[in-house]
C-alpha cells in the first residue's frame, strides 16, 4: 500500500466505529465559532469604534468569561451529561453573540459590548471537549485513541482554516457585524445535531464521583458505580467536594504553558489584521491566518496517521520549542505573502504539540474527570489568547504591528521556559512506550 493509504488508513478505521463519523461532524460545525468570534470581535470593534485596544479588551473579555465558567461547565457536564447541561448553554451564548452584534451596530457605550459579550462568552463551553470525551468512551485502544485526538486536531485546524478567511470576507464585503453571524447559525445546527447523538454520549459520571468518594455500597444498592455496561446507578446520598484537577503537577504544568500558547494565537490574531491594514490590504488577514492553520492540519494528519516511540512529554516539548522558534522570526516579514508564507511553516508546528498536551491530559487526571480536565486546557489557551488579544491590541495602537508581534515572540519565550522548567511533572505523566507503526 502506497504512503497515501498508509496515512488515511488509521483514520478510516476509527470512523468505522458506530456513530463516530456522526458525531464528529457535528462537533466541526458546532467548532466554528471558536475560529470566528474572536476575530469577528476584533474585525467589528475595530471597524466601528476605530481602535484596536478596544477591540482586543472586548476579544479578551469574551475568551475569559468563557475561560472562567467553561471549566465548572464541563463538571456539570462530566456529572450530568452532555445533553442536559449543553443544550440551554447553546441558547444562551447565542442570545448574547447576537446581542453583542445589535449593540456594536448601534455604536453603543462600550460598557454595553464589555456586559454582551460576557453573556455571550460564559456559557459557550467547549465542543473539542465534548467530542474527545466521546472519543474516549466509544475508543478502548490507545492507539486508536491517539489517532482519534490527532484528527480532532487536525479538524480543529480545518476549522481554523475557513473560519478566519470566512469572517474577513464578511466583516470587510458585507458588514463590520456579519462576521459573527455564521458562527451563531453554526453553533446552533451543529451544537444540537451533536446533542441529539445520544448513542455515542458518555454516561454521566455523578453516582461514579459519588461513590469513589464514601465507601461503596453493595450492588444493586444505591451509591454503587456504574456496571460493565456503563449504566449510572442512583447517586450516593453523601459526597464531598471533588479537589480541583489542577491540584495534579502535570496538569498545572500544563495549565501554564497552555496560556503562553494562547497569547502566541490571541497575538498573531489581532497582529495579522493590523499588518494587513498597514499593507493596505486588511481583507487578506484572513488568509494569512487561514494559512497558519492550513499547516498545523497538514501536520496534525501526518502526525496522527503515526505511533511514536518517543515519549509523550519529550513530543511535547520539541513541539513547543519549535512553535516558538517559528513565531520568532515572524519580525522579519516586510510582506503579505511572506508573512503567509513564514506562518504556514510555523502551524507544522502547532497541531502536533496541542495533539500532545490534550494526550498527557488522560493521564493527570481520573477517567471520570476527563471533559474537566481537557477543557481546562482549552480554557487555559482561552486565557491566554484574551491576554495575547488584548495587550497586543494595546500595543498595536501605540507601536504599530510589530508592538504585536513583540508579544507573539514573548509568549513564545515564556512558554518554552515553563515547558523547559517542568519537564519532571511532565515525565510523571508518560505513558508506557507505544510501537511504532504505520
Amino acid at each position: 500500500m502506497g504512503e497515501n493509504g498508509r496515512v488515511h488508513r488509521p483514520y478510516s478505521e476509527i470512523l468505522k466505529t458506530p456513530g463516530s463519523l456522526a458525531f464528529s461532524a457535528a462537533g466541526v460545525l458546532a467548532r466554528l465559532p471558536i475560529s470566528m468570534v474572536g476575530i469577528g470581535i476584533v474585525l467589528m470593534v475595530s471597524a466601528i469604534y476605530d481602535s484596536y485596544g478596544l477591540a482586543g479588551r472586548i476579544s479578551a473579555v469574551y475568551v475569559i468569561a468563557n475561560a472562567v465558567c467553561g471549566p465548572q461547565l464541563a463538571r456539570y457536564v462530566d456529572r450530568y451529561g452532555q445533553a442536559r447541561i449543553m443544550r440551554p448553554a447553546i441558547a444562551v451564548a447565542v442570545v448574547g453573540i447576537a446581542a453583542l452584534v445589535l449593540v456594536a451596530s448601534a455604536q453603543a457605550h462600550p460598557v454595553w459590548l464589555y456586559a454582551t459579550a460576557i453573556v455571550a462568552g460564559v456559557p459557550a463551553g467547549s465542543f473539542g471537549s465534548l467530542v474527545r470525551a466521546r472519543w474516549s468512551y466509544v475508543l478502548h485502544d490507545p492507539r486508536q485513541l491517539h489517532t482519534a485526538y490527532s484528527l480532532e486536531s487536525a479538524l480543529d485546524e480545518a476549522v481554523f482554516v475557513i473560519g478566519p478567511v470566512l469572517a474577513t470576507v464578511l466583516a470587510t464585503s458585507v458588514a463590520p457585524s456579519a462576521g459573527l453571524i455564521v458562527p451563531m447559525v453554526a453553533l446552533i445546527v451543529g451544537g444540537y445535531l451533536f446533542l441529539s447523538l445520544h448513542r455515542t454520549e458518555p454516561p454521566a459520571y455523578q453516582a461514579v464521583l459519588a461513590a469513589s468518594q464514601t465507601v461503596p455500597a453493595a450492588p444493586g444498592v444505591p451509591g454503587a458505580q456504574t456496571d460493565s455496561l456503563g449504566t449510572a446507578a442512583q447517586p450516593a446520598p453523601r459526597r464531598t467536594r471533588a479537589r480541583s484537577v489542577l491540584r495534579s503537577p502535570g496538569m498545572l504544568v500544563l495549565a501554564i504553558v497552555f496560556v503562553a500558547m494562547g497569547g502566541i494565537f490571541g497575538a498573531t490574531d489581532v497582529s495579522t489584521v493590523a499588518f494587513a491594514q498597514e499593507q493596505g490590504s486588511k481583507a487578506s488577514a484572513g488568509f494569512v491566518l487561514a494559512s497558519f492553520a492550513l499547516g498545523s492540519m497538514i501536520s496534525g494528519l501526518g502526525y496522527g496517521a503515526r505511533h511514536w516511540l518517543t515519549p509523550l512529554w519529550k513530543r511535547f516539548a520539541i513541539g513547543m520549542v519549535a512553535l516558538a522558534f517559528g513565531v520568532s522570526l515572524f519580525f522579519l516579514v516586510n510582506s503579505i505573502p511572506m508573512l503567509a508564507l513564514v506562518m504556514f511553516v510555523t502551524g507544522f508546528a502547532i497541531a502536533p504539540t496541542l495533539i500532545n498536551g490534550n494526550g498527557l491530559v488522560q493521564y493527570f487526571v481520573p477517567p471520570e474527570r476527563l471533559t474537566e480536565g481537557l477543557t481546562w486546557v482549552g480554557t487555559t489557551l482561552g486565557i491566554g489568547v484574551s491576554f495575547g488579544s488584548s495587550i497586543a491590541g494595546m500595543l498595536i495602537d501605540r507601536q504599530g504591528s510589530r508592538g504585536g508581534f513583540a508579544v507573539v515572540a514573548f509568549c513564545g519565550g515564556f512558554a518554552v521556559l515553563a515547558t523547559l522548567a517542568s519537564l519532571r511533572a511532565l515525565r510523571a505523566g508518560n505513558p508506557a512506550v507505544v510501537v511504532v507503526g504505520p
